[in-house]
């Protein structure tokens, strides 16, 4: 399996290189809305889109894709809530492993049975240790995974869950605190976490403002994922890739 993605990450990340990534969920765009929201994307120098959801009830996640690589050159990356969000059609997969959580059908279960389809899809497959942080409401993610999210002031509990995901072999540590969360993942958090583990680093939910995107970068995220606020104001991704980008010409000591 090819591994040009991965290498992407891991060498941005060792140069120091923030990156951007757009969430997309399939359920929530139109024809009209995607192509604004791939404009602007690519006036803003999105690095990648993430495509998925908790849910996806519709069926358009090929049309989705395959919208989206015919219009621009930004890889997509499947962001899959379940093992049958995934289309041949994108660029790389996040293996998700929920390792926040007790849960064993989302530790390994649902994998041994998406294997097979997985492995012919030809996408670039990256192992992702998915941690589940409290944001303060409830996430449709802890609802259907039966799991309790990690709670939002330990983070020694979020830096061990880390480093053992990494040793476990996880090649991406993603901290989410979900879709629409009231309060994102604090940057002490992300910093211990950052700070124990070697492989990239994805933080997501709940970030609103390209402030508290650039101090998440600041405090150690490789990657900044944006989906809910998006949805409200797509303009607001012009600010937030440029408060992101704004990071890679300094360097940072954590």
């Amino acid at each position: 399996m090819q591994k040009e993605i991965y290498q992407l990450l891991v060498s941005r990340k060792r140069e120091q290189k923030k990156s951007f990534a757009v969430l997309i969920d399939p359920d929530k765009v139109n024809d009209s809305s995607i192509d604004d929201l791939i404009d602007i994307s690519i006036e803003a120098n999105v690095d990648y889109f993430f495509v998925g959801g908790s849910l996806v009830v519709s069926d358009n996640l090929d049309e989705c894709v395959r919208n989206i690589k015919s219009k621009c050159k930004i890889p997509v990356i499947l962001f899959p809530g379940s093992p049958s969000q995934i289309t041949k059609y994108a660029d790389a997969l996040l293996y998700l492993s929920l390792i926040s959580g007790r849960n064993p059908e989302l530790l390994i279960g649902q994998h041994v049975i998406s294997a097979p389809f997985v492995k012919k899809s030809g996408l670039e497959i990256m192992p992702t240790g998915y941690m589940v942080i409290d944001g303060g409401a409830p996430t449709t993610v802890s609802y259907i995974s039966n799991a309790n999210p990690l709670p939002a002031d330990k983070s020694e509990i979020a830096m061990c869950t880390a480093m053992a995901g990494e040793m476990l072999g996880m090649k991406l540590i993603y901290m989410d605190a979900g879709s629409g969360a009231k309060n994102p993942i604090s940057e002490m958090m992300i910093q211990k976490v950052s700070s124990c583990i070697d492989v990239p680093l994805i933080v997501g939910g709940g970030i609103t403002t390209p402030e508290k995107a650039y101090l998440n970068c600041k405090s150690g995220a490789d990657i900044i994922v944006i989906g809910n606020a998006i949805e409200k104001d797509q303009h607001i991704i012009k600010e937030i890739a440029s408060a992101i980008h704004s990071l890679n010409s300094i360097k940072i000591n954590l």
